[in-house]
């Protein structure tokens, strides 16, 4: 990778400071779920699904907290894969206390996978939707959205390219990459959205935290090949 600067170009180096292929239940040491989730592994990735009934709105729906702390400047990559159709899914980044505790302080409320918790609660944090096929109107549009939060900020937003589960081959690569208020996300190598976070528009920039994934009932999707690396 590489950013332009005046008069010369930097190159950016990606050093991988964590790698985890989530395909058996040893991969998930240390996660931490908000709300019930069931969590198995089939064919080399992990499959997530509510463990709760629809009927429960919010209630049913739940957040996969990966327990590490990660630096400002990142890019996140993993693999994706719908196997049902309804639904939406998350990842949460850069998520932390408002007043920059750790998310998982004893300070902080206690969060069981209802939105509002995490987007007006007492956290900070960045979440991407994708495979947004919940609501009528997300089914007949398909966008991928940026919103930061405290706040519910829709800040950047980008069409979907992923197809419904019946036409899912493979597996689908994913990227979030976030490196100096820049912010870049792709599927499959093409560029779905760009943010500056620099501009601070909706309250101070965000930097370093924890990662999550969230998914919203009924959707069974797989994932696999979590990585992180460090952009410098």
């Amino acid at each position: 990778m590489k950013k332009e600067t005046t008069g010369y170009v930097q190159l950016i180096e990606e050093r991988l400071i964590y790698d985890n292929p989530l395909t058996r239940p040893e991969d998930m040491e240390g996660f931490v779920v908000e709300g019930k989730a069931s969590i198995s592994f089939e064919e080399g990735s992990m499959r997530l699904k509510n463990s709760l009934d629809e009927e429960l709105g919010q209630k049913a729906n739940y957040v996969l907290w990966c327990p590490e702390e990660f630096p400002e400047n990142i890019k996140i990559t993993w693999e994706f894969k719908p196997v049902t159709d309804q639904g939406l899914c998350i990842l949460f980044f850069a998520a932390k206390g408002r007043n920059g505790e750790d998310l998982f302080d004893s300070s902080l409320a206690e969060r069981t996978g209802e939105y509002p918790q995490y987007h007006s609660g007492d956290i900070n944090a960045f979440h991407v939707s994708y495979f947004r096929r919940k609501e009528p109107d997300e089914r007949a549009f398909h966008t991928c959205n940026l919103r930061k939060s405290h706040g519910f900020h829709l800040v950047a937003q980008g069409a979907d390219p992923l197809p419904g589960a019946a036409d899912a081959l493979d597996f689908y690569r994913i990227s979030v990459r976030k490196y100096h208020g820049d912010i870049r996300f792709s599927i499959n190598d093409m560029t779905v959205f760009e943010y500056n976070d620099e501009l601070e528009l909706f309250g101070k920039a965000l930097k370093g935290g924890k990662i999550g994934f969230r998914q919203l009932a009924p959707l069974t999707a797989d994932y696999r090949n979590l990585k992180v690396f460090e952009l410098c």
